[in-house]
């Protein structure tokens, strides 16, 4: 166990992408630094993505700092392996200190004031700083509720789906019609699946639009640099990230063309052992439309505005899709009945923080506290969390804006300079 002297100026909490990008400028400021990473490099894209993901962002938004995308398909994207593969790279080639499968179990005060002690499977490191990457999106969250169903039912969540070959045979329900809940029922129904998907008001995007991916647009406009407390409702509630389809647009008309049975929210169990369905199919539809075409608008609006050149916007087939609900309108659904063997949970992510023991870091939910990454706790710091600063927080998009001013912080507060600890 090292003494309070010689604690490290930095230590980084988990390897992910935002881990990487801390760990870059660190790096590139002189302070001696190490990433701890419960598994390996990028383990929770290794581990909690199915078998087809893609990146909702293009390849020439998906680069880590200092990098940049000159290959042949800007346009392109990613798959899950593909990149893990540029994480491993990125690592490797800029020779960060990442210590794989040293998971932190503990992060508490250390022996003495201004010093951290982290307790890991291969001992115990004490650190001025500590950045934690580890992600706010890797604990799946279920309704209270789901313990109730039948023992024989499959249950798994998101971050557990692998492919339609994986899960028993029968009918499978997807709670959820954001990002994942849509590119997984689709998924499934082109495996040949009988699928129902359960719908909320979530919103949806295009894949391209005016000659260009949607997200080159998005980013280009400014749309993504709107900052958190301009989104943020009266409630503290942030609305998810709207539905997009990795390389082509999925809509809730385009799944149910496929053959997915579009269902309103689940309200919950019945007295019999069914679930209650709301009577809100109709109008999840139209929010997702909604949103899609005020997203357009805006582009269009900048586009008129910059004077950029762009064609004129053309049909998507998926917008355009024939819409085919059940009739009349399930409201109760009983999962034996229907074949229903599987039932996938798309109902979002929180973080799993249960190992910091430091005041005024995480909230009643165990759930971080800071703003813009800066906590309360002088020296502790969050990285990489969804939609903490700006649209683009917890993508890849913010990864060197994000990592650069983070690293510059600690570097102006840290109450010794690195000069002299080399």
């Amino acid at each position: 166990m090292a003494s309070g002297s010689d604690a490290l100026d930095v230590i980084v909490v988990g390897a992910g992408w935002a881990g990487l990008g801390v760990s870059y400028y660190l790096s590139r400021a002189g302070l001696r630094h190490r990433v701890l990473e419960r598994g390996r490099i990028g383990e929770t894209w290794r581990t909690q993505r199915w078998d087809s993901f893609r990146m909702n962002l293009p390849n020439i938004q998906t680069v880590m700092p200092g990098d940049r995308y000159d290959g042949p398909d800007p346009e392109g994207a990613l798959t899950r392996d593909e990149f893990v593969a540029l994480l491993d790279d990125f690592a490797e080639r800029n020779r960060l200190p990442v210590e794989g499968d040293s998971e932190v179990t503990e992060l508490a005060p250390g022996p003495v004031a201004g010093i951290y002690r982290l307790v890991t499977e291969r001992g115990t490191l004490e650190a001025r700083n500590v950045v934690i990457a580890s992600g706010n999106l890797n604990r799946p969250v279920r309704p209270t509720w789901t313990v109730d169903l039948p023992r024989n039912l499959t249950q798994i969540d998101t971050s557990d789906y692998r492919n339609a070959s994986a899960i028993p045979p029968g009918a499978v329900l997807v709670v959820g019609s954001g990002q994942s809940g849509g590119q997984i029922a689709e998924d499934l129904v082109r495996a040949g699946r009988q699928v129902f998907l359960a719908t909320s008001q979530v919103g949806r995007a295009r894949r391209r639009y005016r000659g260009r991916d949607i997200m080159i647009w998005l980013v280009q406009s400014g749309m993504f640099d709107v900052p958190r407390k301009d989104f943020v409702q009266p409630s503290g509630r942030i609305a998810p990230r709207p539905l997009f389809g990795a390389q082509h647009t999925i809509s809730l008309q385009s799944l149910s063309a496929q053959g997915v049975v579009l269902l309103g929210r689940i309200d919950g169990i019945e007295s019999d052992g069914r679930l209650s369905i709301a009577d809100d199919v109709e109008d999840n539809i139209r929010f997702a439309d909604e949103m899609s075409t005020k997203m357009q608008r805006q582009i269009d609006d900048y586009i008129a505005r910059t004077g950029s050149n762009a064609p004129p916007a053309e049909p998507d087939p998926a917008e355009n899709a024939a819409l085919r609900l059940p009739r009349p309108t399930i409201r109760s659904l009983d999962l034996a009945e229907r074949g229903i063997t599987t039932v996938i949970w798309c109902t979002g992510f929180q973080g799993d923080f249960t190992w910091i023991r430091l005041p005024d870091v995480l909230d009643a939910r165990r759930q971080p506290l800071h703003e813009g990454g800066i906590t309360k706790q002088p020296g502790i710091y969050f990285a990489g969390m969804d939609l903490a600063v700006t649209r683009k927080s917890g993508t890849v998009l913010a990864v060197q804006d994000e990592s650069a001013r983070l690293v510059e912080y600690i570097t102006r507060h840290d109450s010794v300079s690195a000069q002299g600890r080399q």
